[in-house]
């Protein structure tokens, strides 16, 4: 084997470090956690039609719904069952709020906010999406072009070859699933959110399924990361209103503790001066409503090592 290496026959195995598998076991403990959510509630509505009820719609846990599932009167064992599933319910959605808090705090740690900022720019991508990402790549100096990273994600056609045709499939569906699992995601809500993907995807739409139209801009959604993390760069196709009111979202979407005793104003600030971007801007207006924006100096004050980057 070491002959083999040493030939350069064998790829060589990148092992990712202590910080990326940690953040690989906590995102794979959230997905075990909504899997048990949805689980639980499938088990309460199962319940339901064996008495031919109709659960009222909405979240099972929360106000007015919360107390039509508790006041519900059923024999005496099912009523025991029902009230431990709530019981169950709860408790895994508040384990959920606390895992996404620390996923918050570590989309602006040390390790993974400069990173992350290129990432959360971009339309349809939050922060469970961004960190997902982000322990999936790992390091992105290892894939030399945008080709290497949509294999590496699956994303890649497939080929056909039996000797006597060339047909070509559809993705490989090889690498990192939970990698593909966010592109699909962030690409439906970037269609959804943003006129230019979502033209994009209608040009597509128009000669594929839907579902490999939404394949082909999770395609074009990595290659345009490849290039922002490689380049440290802001996405072109946003202008400063677009990159600071996705700031100013990310911010709504931590915990205080996460914004590093900033306001979301200033978050919102230091984001776009990271990106070098945004340095005059005081002011979004988005559906008709004006939201302030922190100044330069306010931010350059708090971050003074922002001034290197000026």
């Amino acid at each position: 084997m070491v002959r083999l290496l040493i030939a350069d026959i064998v790829p060589e195995v990148w092992v990712p470090p202590v910080e990326v598998r940690e953040l690989r076991a906590m995102i794979s403990y959230r997905w075990r956690l909504v899997k048990m959510s949805t689980a639980t509630q499938n088990r309460m509505h199962s319940l339901l039609h064996r008495y031919n009820i109709q659960a009222p719609q909405g979240k099972i846990d929360t106000g007015e719904n919360r107390e039509w599932w508790e006041q519900l009167k059923l024999s005496q064992l099912e009523n025991l069952r029902l009230k431990q599933e709530i019981k169950t319910l709860r408790l895994i959605r508040e384990n959920i709020v606390e895992v996404e808090k620390e996923l918050g705090r570590l989309s602006n740690s040390e390790r993974w906010g400069n990173e992350a900022v290129y990432l959360m720019q971009l339309p349809g991508v939050g922060i469970i999406v961004t960190m997902t990402i982000l322990f999936a790549i790992g390091d992105i100096q290892r894939f030399e072009s945008p080709k290497k990273l949509v294999g590496y994600a699956g994303l890649g056609a497939g080929v056909h070859d039996s000797g006597q045709k060339h047909r070509d499939k559809g993705i490989t569906k090889f690498g990192r699933k939970e990698l593909r699992w966010a592109l699909v995601e962030a690409s439906w809500q970037a269609v959804r959110s943003n006129p230019s993907w979502r033209a994009e995807y209608d040009r597509l739409y128009k000669r594929k399924h839907q579902n490999q139209a939404i394949v082909a801009i999770a395609h074009k959604l990595l290659v345009t990361i490849w290039y922002l993390l490689n380049r440290q760069e802001p996405y072109k196709k946003s202008n400063e209103e677009d990159l600071g009111y996705k700031m100013l979202t990310w911010a709504w979407h931590m915990d205080k503790s996460a914004l590093s005793g900033m306001t979301n104003q200033q978050f919102a600030k230091y984001g776009l001066l990271r990106l070098g971007k945004g340095a005059e801007l005081t002011r979004i207006v988005r559906s008709g409503k004006p939201r302030r924006i922190a100044t330069k100096e306010e931010v350059l004050a708090l971050k003074p090592e922002l001034h290197l980057k000026q």
